[in-house]
């Protein structure tokens, strides 16, 4: 039974999907790669199975998924590449508009709640598609992620830089939750035993890439604008576990996130049970 797994397209990923298909039987896994704002539609519509998801898409809709455990997409402070690139310093943001990539909608719904409650701002947002040096012509402040950002922070040509996972941090002392390993409701009930297999095989691989970052860099893609060592610190800044301090990080995320507004109620956590 084959299993679809949407494969991001990000550096943050590459540890994991790098390990998992180079160590263990991937015969079963059909890999869909994309952005996580496509793989999210895809997995809402059930055209993927599993996919390490924005956390955020489960908040939207609970009743549809289950969270493989002990594996995230996360920062215990700086992540290095959900970045705002701002004219002006954080403090003088209170109602300018701010440019939002249209690729992430968690990193979003982050800033939105950084702002609104940490900072009591009120802004409007707008998406944008056009490289940093365009678009900050537009905007007072932009928020870009992934590869986009790690980019843009090796070229930021002045603008102030701010971390938004370091700013969730000292605003709340919890790990922020970027990505959680997603499974559709459906696939759990009539794939169960190749979810659990899946479940077992990205366990092992978080593991194994723990110890191998260097060797994972020594062959990646990544290399073509970033370098080695730099790869190996950016993913040491990574945390891909979720433990229970991981998941109270989600809960207060989900908690802001109901009080403004952008979801409609705080939703129950369900956690896929291994066989």
């Amino acid at each position: 039974m084959t299993l679809r797994i949407g494969q991001i397209d990000y550096a943050n990923c590459t540890p994991i999907f790098t390990t998992l298909q180079r160590y263990f039987d991937c015969s079963h896994y059909h890999f869909v790669r994309g952005v996580p704002a496509v793989l999210n539609e895809m997995l809402a519509r059930g055209e993927i199975d599993v996919c390490p998801s924005s956390s955020i898409a489960y908040g939207f809709a609970p009743e549809n998924y289950c969270l493989l455990p002990e594996l995230s997409i996360s920062s215990i402070g700086p992540v290095k590449s959900v970045l705002l690139f701002s004219r002006l310093p954080l403090t003088a943001l209170n109602e300018q508009t701010i440019g939002l990539t249209a690729e992430s909608a968690t990193s979003v719904n982050l800033l939105r709640i950084i702002l609104a409650k940490q900072y009591g701002f009120v802004n409007d947002f707008q998406k944008f598609d056009l490289p940093l040096d365009r678009a900050i012509e537009s905007f007072t402040a932009l928020l870009l992620i992934g590869d986009g950002a790690l980019k843009g922070a090796a070229a930021s040509n002045g603008l102030h830089v701010y971390d938004l996972g370091e700013l969730w941090y000292s605003f709340t002392g919890r790990p922020f939750v970027f990505a959680l390993w997603m499974v559709t409701r459906q696939a759990a009930e009539q794939k169960r035993s190749a979810v659990s297999a899946l479940s077992r095989d990205l366990l092992a691989a978080k593991r194994r890439a723990y110890d191998s970052y260097e060797e994972i860099a020594a062959g990646c893609r990544e290399l073509a604008w970033m370098s080695g060592p730099a790869l190996v610190d950016y993913w040491r800044t990574i945390s891909y576990d979720l433990t229970s301090d991981h998941l109270e990080g989600v809960r207060v995320f989900y908690r802001y996130a109901a009080e403004l507004g952008i979801l409609a109620r705080e939703p129950e956590i369900r956690i896929f049970e291994n066989n």
